[in-house]
């Protein structure tokens, strides 16, 4: 996205969901988190079951802006490529780190998938489809990914005639067969969140942000946005009667919901900060102008802390949960949130500091 037509409220919304993601991923105590602030443990949706599409929604928005004048040539496929490539390295280097340091793992049970892989993969075959296809065309290869993985997952029967369902393995075609894909390289031994088949919804969600892209550089009319977002909220939402809302599973209604979701909000973001120019969330500008960096970082940092040891039966993460921020004035619920926003916030002033030296580092 170029500096001259560059669109606030993405990057906006790009660094609010990073923030987001690094207040989930780092509470003093695991054992005590706010319900909003954990996933749903299986159909259902929460604050935090946003975070992860939204960012993929943002790429596609991204990716818009970036190839809309490129040609199919040899050079951009080989940049798509290696961006790709650098994610999922990235992803595996962060599976390779933990438990096992310094890379002395046992790679038979070594998590192949996670949240930079599936970016990577996304990103990948998102921006080759929409190097290859127009708006139509996207829409068209969407939807039919969208009622495919529905009519699959919930009516194609096993071969031991067991009877497909939406809930947790075994009997769940998407549980089913990352086991057999995947076998001991998953998250859990019964699914990973990841995994290789949901990865066919995922990229809708990223195809969802490029279709808002295209509709944001000919937008005439803010109302039209918010048409968009409600039209997927309210499908997502009777789609979910059929085919319940799951991230585990990345479920068709979830992608139209949280696609909707994203749409709205940004729809809002767009409006105060594009439109009325209003000098709001500059400090969230700051993370989405170094998104994946700051990410990184957070999850390396966050699991070397996990993995230095300060006495005999705690690490440096629960040592400074339990002598900087927990206080018998406060709940533990409060105390763990209170660590998650510290941290937050570090990365944050990181960011900042990123920002005004005009260090970017493109990913």
């Amino acid at each position: 996205m170029s500096n001259k037509k560059r669109i606030e409220s993405v990057d906006v919304l790009r660094g609010f969901t990073i923030m987001a993601m690094i207040l989930v991923n780092t509470p003093g105590d695991w054992g005590y988190v706010y319900g909003p602030l954990l996933h749903a443990e299986w159909h259902g949706l929460t604050p935090t079951d946003l975070i992860f599409p939204f960012f993929l929604f943002i790429v596609g928005i991204s990716i818009y802006f970036a190839y809309k004048n490129k040609s199919n040539t040899k050079s951009t496929y080989k940049k798509i490529t290696i961006r790709s490539l650098k994610l999922i390295g990235l992803g595996v280097f962060l599976n390779l780190f933990l438990p096992y340091f310094p890379f002395v793992t046992e790679f038979e049970t070594l998590r192949f998938l996670g949240v930079l892989q599936r970016i990577g993969i996304v990103f990948f075959i998102s921006s080759v489809l929409y190097l290859n296809c127009n708006w139509k065309s996207l829409l068209g290869i969407s939807i039919f990914i969208l009622l495919g993985y529905w009519v699959f997952i919930g009516f194609m029967p096993f071969s031991n005639g067991m009877v497909p369902t939406f809930d947790r393995a075994p009997n769940n075609w998407v549980n089913y067969l990352d086991l057999n894909i995947l076998g001991k390289h998953m998250w859990q031994s019964d699914y990973d969140p990841e995994g290789v088949i949901s990865t066919l919804p995922a990229i809708v969600t990223c195809i969802s942000g490029i279709l808002i892209g295209k509709l944001l550089e000919g937008l005439t009319h803010i109302k039209l946005l918010f048409f968009v977002a409600f039209g997927l909220l309210t499908i997502g939402y009777i789609f979910g009667i059929y085919f319940p809302i799951n991230k585990a599973i990345w479920s068709s209604s979830f992608v139209l919901v949280t696609s909707g979701w994203g749409t709205l909000i940004l729809a809002v973001i767009y409006y105060l900060k594009d439109i009325k120019q209003y000098n709001i969330g500059t400090v969230f500008k700051y993370v989405g102008m170094n998104a994946i960096t700051i990410y990184f970082l957070s999850s390396f940092i966050s699991k070397s802390m996990y993995l230095i040891k300060v006495g005999e039966d705690r690490n440096v993460h629960s040592w400074l949960f339990i002598n900087l921020f927990k206080y018998e004035v406060f709940s533990l619920k409060f105390s763990s949130l209170l660590y998650g926003l510290t941290v937050t916030i570090f990365y944050v002033i990181l960011a900042y500091l990123m920002y005004k030296r005009k260090l970017f580092i493109k990913v």
